[in-house]
């Protein structure tokens, strides 16, 4: 490795450098001058318009209904057919009459123009079907 000697290698100047020598007696008379030339309004914070609090009021009153909201429609009656389906199936003190004594003509009406079996269908769905003797007996 090559010797390094600091008093040899060229030096390298600051970029920085001192003032005229009679920058500091005047500094402080040209600073008061450019202050009195930019005269800035100043307007106190409790003087200024109503207009930007009742803004933030709004965003705020807005943001705290959000969770009211979203509350009010998740704890709605309504229930779709895939949770109401599950609870029935996983409910075992329900029985299909009590499901029956339930049902109004008019629900009855609903559930006959939904289902609509063709004669193969129901054939495949007997035929296929382990308990079909069970399913015969519920019937009469």
């Amino acid at each position: 490795m090559k010797t390094f000697k600091l008093e040899n290698e060229p030096k390298i100047k600051s970029g920085f450098k001192t003032p005229d020598h009679n920058y500091f007696d005047d500094f402080s008379e040209k600073v008061l001058q450019q202050l009195n030339e930019k005269e800035v309004k100043v307007i106190p914070f409790y003087k200024r318009k109503k207009t930007f609090s009742l803004a933030a009021a709004a965003v705020i009153g807005f943001a705290l209904l959000i969770p009211i909201v979203n509350n009010y429609r998740t704890t709605s009656s309504d229930f779709d057919e895939a949770t109401l389906e599950t609870y029935l199936s996983y409910q075992s003190n329900i029985s299909q009459y009590d499901l029956i004594q339930k049902l109004d003509d008019s629900d009855i009406e609903k559930l006959n123009n939904e289902i609509n079996l063709e004669d193969e269908t129901l054939e495949d769905i007997l035929s296929t079907s382990p308990n079909i003797e069970h399913l015969i007996s519920e019937q009469n």
